[in-house]
C-alpha cells in the first residue's frame, strides 16, 4: 500500500520513519507541502519517491492508495475533504477535526463516496494497548473501579498550542489521549463529567483536569497540560490489584501488581519502529476487506469524543474560529 502525506512537519517525519523498509508492504510513497523545496527536502531525507508542491497535485496521483492528513487540527477538515473529493481513503491525525460539526461532515462525505476514513489516534492501534484490555478483563486485578491517566509536556511556547486559529490548547493535542485511554478500558457509558481548566494568555486551555463517572460506578480522573512535565502514566485500579501503563499515548511497558507486589510485566514488541506503523497496517487491512471504518476506532467513537471535547471547551470558554460553521 502506497501512502501519501499531506503536510511535511514533525509528525509526518514520524510516519515516514515508521515506514522505512516498507513494513508489511506499506510504503511512504509521496509527500506534499505548500513549498516544493520543503517537499523535496523531506523526500530526500526520508527516501520518499514522490514530492509535490501542492496538496491537490498529490491527491490527484493515481498511485496514492491512502492519504495521511498530518497538518494542524485547524486544517484537517479542508485537507481531508480535498483528498476525499479525489477518491482517496484517509487516515486523519488526531484530533480528527476542530469540532464535532466538521468531524460529522467529513465522515458523512466519506460515507457518501464509499471511502474509508479513520482517525490516526495511534494508541488505539498498538498491540500493547490491546494487551492492557486483555489483562484487565482477565480478572487478575479483580473488579476494575478507578482509572487515572496523565499526559503533560512543556509546550507553553509552541505556536500550535497558543493560537486559537490553529485549534491550540492542551485538550485537542494531549487531553484527547487521556479521554481515549479512559474510554478504551472503561467504556462510553459516561453519566457525569466534572472539569477544571487553566486558560493561557491567548484564551486557550493550557492545563486541565477531567473526572468521568460511569453508569456502573467506575470513575476516571484525567489530567493533561502544556505547562509541566509528568510521568505520562495510566493506572487501572481494581479490588485485587492494579495495572500501571508507562506512557499512555505510546505504551512501552505494562506492569501488573497484586497486593502491591509486581507479578507480571509486558513490553512493546521488539520489532516496533515508533508505533506509527500500526495505524497504517490497520488501514491496509481494512482497505483489503473493503471496510469504510476501522473497528479499532469506529466513527461513532471519534464523533463522541469530538462532542465531549466541544462540551468541555464550551464550559471553559475556549473558542476556535471554526466553531461558527
Amino acid at each position: 500500500m502506497r501512502l501519501g502525506i499531506i503536510g511535511a512537519g514533525w509528525i509526518a517525519a514520524k510516519m515516514a520513519e515508521a515506514l522505512q523498509g516498507k513494513p508489511r508492504g506499506c510504503e511512504c510513497y509521496a509527500i506534499a507541502s505548500r513549498s516544493i523545496d520543503k517537499a523535496k527536502a523531506f523526500a530526500s531525507e526520508w527516501n520518499v519517491p514522490k514530492a509535490y508542491g501542492s496538496y491537490e497535485a498529490m491527491v490527484s496521483d493515481p498511485d496514492v492508495d491512502l492519504v495521511y492528513v498530518a497538518t494542524p487540527h485547524s486544517h484537517h477538515y479542508p485537507h481531508t475533504m480535498l483528498a476525499l473529493s479525489h477518491g482517496k481513503p484517509c487516515l486523519v491525525e488526531k484530533a480528527f477535526a476542530a469540532n464535532a460539526t466538521e468531524a460529522r461532515q467529513m465522515i458523512d462525505y466519506a460515507d457518501r463516496q464509499g471511502l474509508f476514513i479513520t482517525e490516526a489516534i495511534w494508541t488505539r492501534y498498538m498491540p500493547l494497548s490491546m494487551k492492557v484490555k486483555e489483562v484487565m478483563e482477565s480478572g487478575v486485578i479483580g473488579d476494575p473501579r478507578v482509572l487515572t491517566a496523565t499526559l503533560c509536556y512543556m509546550m507553553e511556547d509552541k505556536e500550535r498550542i497558543l493560537r486559537p486559529e490553529l485549534c491550540g490548547g492542551a485538550l485537542l493535542d494531549l487531553g484527547v489521549y487521556t479521554l481515549n485511554f479512559a474510554r478504551m478500558y472503561f467504556g462510553t457509558d459516561i453519566v457525569r463529567v466534572v472539569s477544571n481548566c487553566h486558560l493561557g494568555p491567548t484564551g486557550i486551555d493550557m492545563h486541565e483536569s477531567v473526572s468521568l463517572s460511569f453508569a456502573d460506578g467506575r470513575m476516571a480522573n484525567l489530567q493533561s497540560g502544556a505547562l509541566c512535565l509528568n510521568d505520562r502514566q495510566g493506572i487501572i485500579s481494581g479490588t485485587d490489584g492494579y495495572i500501571r501503563v508507562d506512557n499512555i499515548n505510546c505504551p512501552e511497558l505494562i506492569e501488573v501488581f497484586r497486593d502491591y507486589q509486581l507479578t507480571e510485566s509486558y513490553r512493546k514488541a521488539p520489532d516496533m519502529v515508533n508505533g506509527y506503523e500500526y495505524q497504517v497496517f490497520e488501514c491496509s487491512r481494512c482497505l483489503g476487506l473493503g471496510l469504510t471504518e476501522s473497528p479499532m476506532m469506529p466513527h461513532e467513537e471519534t464523533l463522541s469524543i469530538m462532542r465531549q471535547m466541544d462540551t468541555l471547551r464550551q464550559e471553559w470558554g475556549v473558542h476556535y474560529p471554526m466553531d461558527r460553521i
